[in-house]
């Protein structure tokens, strides 16, 4: 594919706001799952019992609050390469992803990072709202953060003193973090990509499905994916030994800092 091929597809369209993407997404878990609303009030007790003593959330629980998170809505554009993972569109326009597939996808990358070494995965992100998230993932499992503008030769060009040579660079997103894509790709690193409905993702090996725009979804991508990668690493056993959460992974806002 041409440059100018894969620029014309790439669709340089910023989605609505964060506020926008989670008020639609309530909006639409409403008309979608009334039904699984009212079970979830009779069945959001039990929850499953370690031996421990301590619990999980049941599986609806768990998805209900995923789902509240907005990480299945996407933008009012779609790419050919974002067709397969998308399953409809809301009444406001917006494309919402299968949320099937991104959980599965996220189980999938999870194994691929687990049998690298950790010490030797860059994670990339150059939208703030990816920030924080991206350093509670390396925190909890060893990988490399980068953060904002991506330095040109860091995966090509061994004179500089921030060069490096990962085995697997994971990307926030294809378009914001395109320098870090293009380099791995040029320096035959496989590239694992959160990818929304108006992605190109002609140079991805590996595409989880999700908004990533949004403050609570990209805090959910990264704490679901921190949790399995963990697992796969041994550094937790179980779900219930995550003993952090999904808020622990979200970029604050200026006024909820102070």
């Amino acid at each position: 594919m041409s440059s100018n091929d894969e620029n014309a597809q790439r669709l340089d369209v910023e989605s609505p706001s964060t506020d926008t993407h989670e008020s639609e997404q309530e909006e639409a878990n409403k008309k979608e799952e009334p039904a699984k609303s009212e079970n979830n009030v009779s069945e959001q007790q039990p929850k499953a019992e370690t031996p421990e003593g301590t619990y999980i959330p049941d599986e609806a629980n768990l998805e209900k609050m995923i789902l509240s998170t907005g990480i299945r809505v996407g933008t009012p554009v779609k790419t050919k390469f974002m067709i397969p993972f998308i399953v409809r569109a809301n009444p406001e326009g917006l494309y919402i992803l299968d949320i099937s597939k991104t959980l599965a996808r996220i189980d999938v990358a999870a194994k691929f990072i687990g049998r690298a070494s950790i010490s030797r995965v860059a994670v990339t992100s150059a939208r703030e709202y990816g920030k924080t998230p991206v350093e509670k993932f390396c925190e909890l499992t060893g990988a490399i953060g980068l953060f904002g503008r991506f330095m040109p030769g860091t995966f090509t060009n061994p004179s500089l003193p921030n060069y490096m040579e990962p085995e697997i660079v994971v990307v926030t997103d294809p378009q914001a973090d395109q320098q870090a894509v293009l380099e791995a790709t040029r320096a035959g690193v496989p590239v694992v990509a959160i990818a929304n409905t108006d992605n190109v993702t002609s140079k991805i090996d590996l595409v989880v499905p999700a908004n990533n725009r949004g403050r609570k979804a990209l805090a959910t991508v990264y704490w679901l994916l921190a949790r399995e990668v963990m697992k796969k690493l041994g550094t937790i056993k179980s779900d219930n030994e995550m003993n952090k959460s999904i808020d622990d992974f979200e970029t604050k806002l200026v006024e909820e800092a102070l």
